[in-house]
């Protein structure tokens, strides 16, 4: 179960709530609170992603604050692998390693424990969030990976919004996998 046929995704993403002009107006937010909350869509992910990545010989799961967190700390229980923050600045209270990445407003920043991967030179690490939209957050994250020697062998996202390319820019870094795609 590599990839989800159409009418699995279908499933999927009928359980994820649209929600208009959110957090202004002309954005179609993408609730993934509903398929949460639903234990038996959250629970065919979740069969999904480890029967997928069960072959991969993960050494950790690295999630993104704060989404990434909910799907990344599952998938490394099932896996029996650690799992890592990457979080906002001051959120981390050992040292910390930090990426700055550029928005459309500004910049922004995300950081790491150095010694997030247990000092383990060439750690496996698959890089996991709910969502992908230009990317800057995904593609700061995979450079504090690689800061610690460490190797991403892939970046998965729950949904590209595909039409603002971020996939373009990550996959120019590590191999991508989008379970969907709207």
């Amino acid at each position: 179960m590599l990839h989800l046929n159409e009418e699995e995704k279908k499933y999927l993403l009928d359980s994820i709530r649209s929600i208009k002009d959110f957090p202004k107006p002309g954005i179609v937010f993408k609730d993934i609170t509903t398929l949460l909350n639903n234990a038996k869509a959250f629970g065919f992910l979740m069969n999904h992603l480890e029967q997928r990545y069960k072959s991969f010989d993960l050494d950790f799961i690295v999630g993104i604050e704060s989404r990434g967190f909910i799907f990344g700390a599952a998938l490394a229980t099932r896996l029996k692998i650690g799992f890592v923050p990457i979080r906002k600045p001051k959120k981390l209270p050992y040292i910390t390693i930090s990426q700055k990445y550029s928005l459309e407003y500004g910049v922004d920043e995300v950081q790491m424990h150095v010694d997030a991967f247990a000092n383990k030179s060439g750690a496996k690490v698959l890089l996991i969030d709910d969502l992908i939209a230009t990317g800057g957050t995904a593609k700061a994250s995979i450079e504090l990976i690689k800061q610690t020697n460490a190797n991403c062998v892939e970046a998965c996202f729950l949904i590209n919004l595909k039409d603002l390319g971020g996939d373009k820019e990550i996959s120019k870094l590590t191999n991508i996998y989008n379970v969907l795609e709207i």
